[in-house]
């Protein structure tokens, strides 16, 4: 037989209106008369109707986290943190005070993240949090803005976690951007540090903007030791060709990359990688061809991933606290944390020396 509110109401001993004010939180309780009610809600196992509920609620109890790829530790970590956050405390098994996040995978497709977006949107979404760089693209900046500014109109909170704020957007709660320039800056500047001058790089896809933003922080650590877009393999204009290929964020995408850079400069000393996971293809690309790392080319990534510490040889990166940041997005979209300053919040970036760079040899 299905509990129904007045059920629970009536083992409160309170009024069906009451329960409501409970379970929705939109209206002020006492303490006693708040726990009496959710102690009866466990009791008799009541599942409250969502979508009754978000009839004649402004919001429901969704909340959408849409990513690139899932399986991807960079966006499964941030991910997962902003999950627990929106999910409530474990093991409070209360309802009323919980939130159903979703995860949802756009494969890196601009068509998929407004569908996406579009969806929650019917489905009157308590919160997005929108994780990973953004596509530089005018007409789909157009559309996102268009988009998330419906969403706010609806109650939606819109939080960017790893991505920089919309231009010209007020419908964001918040946008938690990472120092991906300040970051690849570091990188390069270490590996000059050691010596290096013959650095290539393999960056990510070309309109993606955390691409562009670890990209310009290589060149601005080049262009300051007066060197001009890396080392070139040639004396005269006509035979340089710049030491920087684009690529997916993937270990293949690595592989095929480095291969490229060894083929343009076989005097190459060090490999600059867009991630971690592009690194570790790169890493086998120069074992295939006969190389050690860091004895040979030394080799660098980005983000710090789990496995990073753990390759051979240990990664040289970039720590980005991905958890942390992923937390603080659950708890912004759940309204459970103020947010910062102006809306926007940079969150720094740590270099990680490890055994994979090391100076060059000098024979």
């Amino acid at each position: 037989m299905t509990v129904t509110l007045a059920d629970v109401a009536a083992r409160a001993r309170v009024s069906p209106a009451t329960v409501s004010r409970v379970l929705n939180g939109n209206y002020p309780v006492a303490a006693a008369t708040r726990e009496r009610v959710l102690r009866a809600v466990d009791e008799l196992d009541y599942v409250l109707n969502g979508p009754a509920s978000s009839l004649a609620a402004a919001t429901s109890d969704l909340v959408g986290i849409l990513v690139n790829d899932i399986a991807d530790p960079f966006f499964g970590i941030m991910a997962g943190a902003a999950q627990t956050e929106i999910g409530g405390q474990e093991g409070t098994g209360r309802a009323g005070g919980e939130k159903l996040a979703i995860v949802c995978n756009t494969g890196g497709s601009p068509e998929r993240e407004l569908t996406y977006l579009t969806l929650l949107q019917r489905q009157r979404a308590a919160a997005v949090v929108l994780t990973g760089g953004a596509l530089e693209d005018p007409a789909h900046t157009a559309a996102m803005t268009a988009k998330l500014a419906r969403l706010a109109d609806a109650g939606t909170r819109v939080v960017l976690c790893g991505r920089p704020p919309l231009p010209d957007s007020e419908a964001i709660v918040a946008a938690l951007a990472f120092d991906n320039r300040g970051g690849g800056r570091r990188l390069t500047e270490h590996l000059l540090a050691l010596g290096h001058r013959r650095i290539g790089y393999v960056a990510g896809p070309v309109e993606r903007t955390t691409t562009r933003h670890r990209l310009e922080g290589h060149w601005a650590a080049m262009a300051a030791a007066g060197l001009s877009g890396g080392w070139r393999t040639g004396e005269s204009a006509g035979e340089r060709e710049p030491l920087t290929v684009h690529g997916p964020y993937t270990r293949r995408s690595g592989y095929e990359a480095t291969l490229e850079l060894l083929r343009r400069a076989p005097g190459l000393t060090a490999v600059v990688a867009a991630n971690d996971t592009v690194a570790l293809g790169a890493c086998a690309a120069i074992r295939d061809q006969g190389l050690r790392i860091p004895q040979d080319v030394s080799v660098a990534g980005f983000d710090d991933l789990p496995f990073a510490v753990d390759a051979v040889p240990a990664l040289t990166t970039v720590r980005l606290p991905l958890y942390e940041a992923g937390a603080r997005a659950g708890r912004l979209a759940m309204g459970t944390e103020a947010p910062p300053p102006g809306g926007i919040a940079t969150i720094g970036a740590e270099l990680m020396a490890r055994a994979s760079t090391a100076p060059p040899r000098t024979d």
